[in-house]
């Protein structure tokens, strides 16, 4: 198992930026971030292999970046030109063995706590 302790949500008006951030307890080949509101499943936001191969969800290409640290056992997501339906709850998710980019959240098997996003019009 892998602890994840993410970090960096907020209130930011549309347009406005954020950055994420998600601490590991150990090194996971595939890591990736997951958002959900109120009333909605979980979707996957984007994800990232141990080479840096990168999957993003439509709704968020071209605005959102996601990057890891290796050394530091740190995932961030860079979010920018944020939109009110991008306010939720964001999770960070990680496969210690499994190398994958998937967006499905089945396929992930440690999870954070989350990290509130609300973004404002």
């Amino acid at each position: 198992q892998v602890q994840l302790v993410e970090s960096g949500g907020g209130s930011v008006q549309a347009g406005g930026s954020l950055r994420l951030s998600c601490a590991a307890s150990r090194y996971s080949n595939s890591m990736a971030w997951f958002r959900q509101s109120p009333g909605k499943s979980r979707e996957g936001v984007a994800s990232i292999d141990h080479i840096g191969l990168t999957n993003y969800a439509d709704s968020v290409k071209g605005r959102f970046d996601i990057s890891r640290d290796h050394a530091k056992n740190t995932l961030y997501l860079q979010m920018n030109s944020l939109k009110p339906d991008d306010t939720g709850m964001y999770y960070c998710a990680a496969s210690i063995d499994l190398i994958t980019r998937s967006l499905l959240p089945e396929r992930w098997g440690c999870w954070g706590q989350g990290t509130q996003v609300t973004v404002s019009s």
